[in-house]
């Protein structure tokens, strides 16, 4: 059986992988391809990551902004009231507009709380001992 040369593309595809790397990762192919393989795997867990991260830093800047306005005590009762009056807002914006519009909050207050659909915080519940 005679010998079959291969053509250039195989190599050349090795070669476009090999650039920008150091050692062993450089020159050996199979090293290559897990280096590779590890890449997309980092970036892909790193999106999500990011997407996480975001909206923990999200969060923190509302909560700050409306516990240093007086507005909410709570984060969690601010997003209630907000999905109560059915709002657009996400907390990407709502975050914008914290660092962008200080006075937004108390703004929004007023649209968000009514009096009428407050309810007052239940009083403490004392109790009392069977000898008293």
């Amino acid at each position: 059986m005679t010998r079959v040369k291969r053509g250039y593309i195989a190599r050349k595809r090795r070669n476009k992988s090999r650039l920008s790397r150091q050692g062993a990762h450089s020159k050996l192919t199979r090293t290559i391809a897990e280096q590779e393989r590890r890449a997309l795997v980092s970036a892909q867990r790193n999106r999500d990551r990011k997407k996480r991260d975001f909206r923990r830093l999200w969060i923190t800047r509302i909560n700050a902004e409306i516990r240093k306005k007086g507005v909410y005590f709570y984060y969690s009762k601010f997003i209630h009231d907000l999905h109560k009056r059915q709002s657009l807002f996400n907390r990407k914006i709502l975050a914008q507009l914290a660092i962008l519009k200080r006075n937004f909050f108390s703004t929004i207050s007023n649209k968000v709380i009514k009096k009428e659909d407050w309810k007052e915080f239940p009083k403490m519940i004392s109790i009392k001992s069977p000898g008293e």
